[in-house]
């Protein structure tokens, strides 16, 4: 079963230790490899994160857009019958209040 959870970390790659054997690889090719996949797997793991943060604010904002229109319908139903009540002043005066 494969797991959605990183297990190595940059640190991890950077600390393991091969043994070594007779025909075994030539070390400091395995090494300038496994520092390119370290910066790599930062760069990744920067980006991840960035990604995350990205995403919970994009979130926090579609919760406060939803819950904007239902106040600004409000706001904008008492502007709407503040400007009729002030219309209904302007063309039939005062009479409508006495």
């Amino acid at each position: 079963m494969e797991s959605n959870k990183v297990q190595l970390t940059p640190k991890d790659i950077l600390e393991k230790e091969f043994k070594t054997s007779m025909r075994g690889y030539n070390q400091e090719e395995v090494d300038e490899f496994l520092d390119i996949v370290i910066k790599d797997y930062e760069i990744f793991a920067r980006e991840l994160e960035a990604l995350k943060n990205e995403n919970q604010r994009l979130k926090k904002q579609v919760e406060e857009a939803r819950k904007q229109p239902s106040q600004m319908a409000g706001a904008t139903n008492f502007d709407i019958l503040k400007r009729l009540s002030n219309l209904e002043k302007h063309v039939f005066g005062n009479k409508l209040y006495d």
